[in-house]
């Protein structure tokens, strides 16, 4: 692991850091922040997954996330959202391949040999920073963005007992359902859509839901509303009586803008239930 770049923030310390992916074959660089209570011990860990042609990058710089996540003493990561560099392969369109990762492991080709985030995610990545930081791999939990909060939720209800809560930002709801979806688990995992199933949130609330809290926060006025599909989720939620709260945020789109209002709300969600 190479450290990139670190620097002082709310007391804590934001660090970029690369290393070599065994999950996605290729170099891959995070983001993670650091708050000054882990210099006196390990502290819970809030990972943040991000959208559609994000790096590790935006969320890190644009959600506001440190300054409340600094007051409640928890960790934040912010991975990238898929493998990248030479020898990587990549589309044209901004919804596939590089930057575009959704969260899975591919079994089609081009794609295979590299595009493995689900593994990268959900195991080589907190493997490394148990090593490396003071952090409480026992008190995780996670959110996200878009195609992050797709992310979250999937490995949120498809890991029993790794995460202690789950939210998203205008999550892709329903890719199965969704040109935000169809095109991409086709081309990751081929046309058999029974291997599709295991990365829709709402096809696995209705199947499995989660046991812990779930917030969802939605823009009514997101230009991308058609695509995410959130009633599909929150029928399902209902369906399943799950503990959470699905909140439709009039006005607001589907920017950081958006983001960053609510951050706070996420974060103090996140720091009750690992906490507690």
């Amino acid at each position: 692991m190479q450290t990139v770049s670190e620097n002082r923030c709310f007391g804590g310390v934001q660090g970029v850091y690369s290393h070599s992916s065994d999950a996605c074959s290729c170099d891959m660089t995070f983001g993670l922040f650091l708050p000054d209570a882990a210099r006196e011990g390990e502290v819970p860990v809030l990972w943040y997954l991000s959208g559609l042609t994000c790096t590790h990058e935006n969320a890190m710089t644009k959600a506001g996330a440190q300054a409340w996540a600094a007051e409640e003493g928890l960790a934040l990561v912010f991975p990238d959202t898929s493998p990248r560099g030479e020898g990587v392969a990549n589309d044209e369109a901004y919804d596939l391949g590089q930057g575009a990762g959704f969260y899975v492991n591919a079994t089609q080709a081009p794609w295979a040999p590299h595009f493995r985030m689900w593994d990268y995610v959900a195991d080589e990545l907190p493997a490394l920073l148990g090593k490396e930081f003071a952090v409480d791999l026992d008190r995780q939990s996670i959110t996200g963005h878009s195609m992050g909060g797709h992310g979250a939720l999937t490995l949120a209800m498809s890991l029993p007992e790794r995460y202690r809560s789950v939210s998203a930002f205008a999550p892709i709801a329903n890719p199965t359902a969704s040109d935000w979806g169809r095109k991409q688990l086709a081309a990751y995992l081929g046309v058999d859509e029974s291997t599709w199933a295991a990365h829709d949130s709402t096809l696995l609330m209705a199947e499995k839901g989660f046991d812990g809290p779930v917030l969802i926060d939605q823009g009514s006025d997101d230009q991308f509303l058609d695509l995410l599909k959130p009633e599909a989720l929150s029928q399902a939620m209902a369906a399943k009586r799950q503990e959470g709260t699905f909140r439709m945020q009039k006005g607001y789109d589907h920017s950081y803008f958006f983001v960053s209002t609510f951050m706070e709300d996420h974060i103090a969600f996140h720091a009750n239930a690992l906490y507690s």
